[in-house]
């Protein structure tokens, strides 16, 4: 053709019109059609016998390869159950996930995890994985929980027939929450009295044992009074009916006010959103009155350590050391998995046991 020479068309096998440009001997096919651009820059880098550079191939943002644990990922983040998680949660899940995703599969290799598919991930690979991270236990356990939530979204897609995790489990040492030794609580009342608010926010997450989410949002239209039967004896009690907040779900519990607590909420100013304030009368955050306790321990003279949350493993253990059963430790600290309550109580039982035992030995063979 005169404005293309050198160029001609032919018919494919299926019978679709494609171009290509001939010349000493060598034949280079054309995109498209003459007048359109790409052919017209595929013509003139034929006949300069040059290279058409290839187009640059850029990741989208959140692009993932069909099928893989990227993909999986994507679906979890679609599912209604994701959509029930707070936002604290969704964060902390993203920030693992993400991070897992991003990593290679070997150090050496720049594939990432977040490009395998799902149906290639074996349970040496998750085995290797919590390995990895032995070095910080509880982020290994939660990590392994991400990782299965990208293997349900695969399964029920049907990407995959068996969960390679299977009845892999991970359970770190648990220590948790350091619980306040007597003489901290004792400092700690003696450096804040009734009227203040270190001692309100301190009577509040120990005598209601509550997390720190649920200090700050107690609210005095919360009180109220119960009657309950004990022993065959009816009996009006006062306390809080509160709502206790983990990840998406809430819980209601009814917690008696003792009269230590009384005592402290009887000198709080009344009439707030919630019973306690700042110094400003606004409510705190969660964040706020985690780093505000740290400074009110310091000022007592307690050791690093000693927490807000700390407060309600404390009440956990003084309520398994006075003898309450596993089902009132649950109740009273909102718990739903007999397991997590007996974190509070192990160490008392094992102390009243081991005593018990012995005195059992002393009287029997003397000593």
């Amino acid at each position: 053709m005169e404005e293309h020479p050198g160029a001609s068309s032919y018919k494919d096998r299926h019978g679709t019109v494609r171009w290509r440009y001939r010349r000493k001997g060598k034949t280079i096919t054309l995109p498209g059609k003459p007048g359109e651009p790409e052919f017209d820059a595929a013509y003139l880098a034929a006949v300069e016998g040059r290279q058409k550079p290839k187009a640059e191939v850029r990741r989208l943002p959140g692009a993932a390869t069909p099928r893989s644990l990227g993909a999986a990922w994507r679906k979890v983040q679609q599912s209604a159950e994701w959509k029930a998680h707070d936002q604290a949660t969704k964060d902390k899940n993203i920030r693992l996930a993400e991070a897992f995703l991003d990593s290679r599969v070997i150090p050496e290799n720049p594939t990432l995890w977040r490009d395998i598919s799902v149906q290639d991930l074996r349970r040496r690979h998750l085995k290797d994985i919590i390995a990895a991270h032995s070095g910080t236990p509880h982020k290994a356990k939660h990590l392994l929980t991400a990782i299965r939530k990208m293997i349900y979204a695969a399964l029920d897609e049907e990407w995959i027939e068996i969960d390679p995790s299977y009845k892999l489990k991970w359970r770190p040492a648990y220590k948790g929450w350091k619980a306040w030794p007597v003489e901290a609580l004792e400092k700690f009342e003696a450096r804040w009295p009734i009227g203040t608010n270190a001692r309100l926010a301190y009577a509040l997450a120990f005598w209601l044992g509550n997390r720190a989410g649920d200090v700050v949002s107690v609210r005095w239209d919360q009180r109220c009074t119960r009657r309950v039967v004990i022993r065959g004896a009816p009996r009006d009690v006062d306390g809080f009916l509160i709502t206790q907040k983990k990840g998406g779900e809430h819980k209601v519990v009814f917690v008696p006010i003792a009269p230590a607590l009384a005592a402290v909420l009887a000198a709080a100013p009344q009439g707030g959103p919630t019973v306690l304030l700042t110094a400003y009368g606004k409510p705190y955050s969660k964040k706020y009155i985690t780093g505000t306790m740290a400074g009110w321990t310091k000022a007592a003279g307690i050791e690093p350590g000693c927490t807000l949350h700390g407060l309600r493993k404390t009440l956990g253990k003084h309520l398994a050391e006075g003898g309450a059963s596993t089902r009132q430790l649950m109740e009273v600290l909102g718990h739903d998995d007999i397991e997590h309550a007996e974190l509070y109580s192990r160490e008392a039982e094992q102390a009243l046991l081991a005593t018990e035992g012995m005195d059992r030995v002393i009287a029997l063979r003397g000593g």
